[in-house]
């Protein structure tokens, strides 16, 4: 099954069953670069995949379903850069720990379009089921980190594994998007981004009783 442009003007243009979705999806993730996720149309991603405006609803409703792809996209890669560092907790906990806080600064600088996408469009994370399950695996990957790093520690002085997740990826996306990012955004700093982070997650950990050489 295909769908095919008008034969008129400089030629035919044609998308096999499956890959309108994905050009749209390119589209869409281009022109996130080069104007933000709030400053392009429906219809211009149309035009930058080279489809008529009435193609894209055969896979999207509207704009934000296709913005919800690329977010959902972002999250996917995010998740596989985040569980390769942290790589089961080897050699140790620690020292993985601070791999998986250097691979999210790595992932805003290197993916400013799907950055932007999965945290600056606005869009409900409710919106789309796939979209949500892509940011909750994301997310357990930190939040399994964190129970790792946390499991060194006595039962009864333990801190709830899901609020300390939550305040580490607030500090690693507040320093990501202040200092780590990959477009005109970014904010200077005296030192790397990398070493802020390392210094407060160690200021942090150090608070609840947690040694970083663990």
């Amino acid at each position: 099954m295909s769908w095919h442009r008008g034969a008129q003007g400089s030629g035919e243009r044609g998308y096999h069953h499956g890959d309108l979705r994905a050009a749209l999806i390119r589209a869409a993730l281009a022109l996130i670069q080069e104007k933000g996720p709030h400053g392009f149309s429906f219809a211009e991603a149309a035009r930058a995949a080279g489809v008529s405006p009435a193609a894209p609803s055969r896979h999207f409703k509207n704009r934000d379903a296709l913005r919800a792809d690329v977010a959902e996209q972002g999250f996917e890669r995010l998740e596989a850069a985040l569980a390769g560092a942290w790589d089961q907790g080897r050699p140790k906990p620690g020292a993985a720990f601070e791999r998986v806080g250097k691979a999210y600064l790595d992932f805003a600088r290197r993916e400013p379009a799907y950055y932007a996408a999965m945290f600056e469009a606005g869009l409900p994370p409710d919106l789309d089921a796939g979209l949500r399950q892509a940011s909750d695996r994301a997310f357990a990957v930190l939040r399994d980190a964190t129970e790792a790093l946390c499991a060194g520690l006595p039962k009864d002085k333990r801190p709830p594994v899901l609020m300390m997740a939550l305040h580490i990826w607030g500090l690693t996306h507040g320093i990501a998007s202040l200092f780590g990012r990959g477009d005109a955004g970014r904010r200077k700093l005296p030192m790397s981004a990398e070493d802020l982070l390392e210094a407060a997650v160690l200021i942090y950990l150090q608070g609840l009783g947690i040694s970083g050489e663990c």
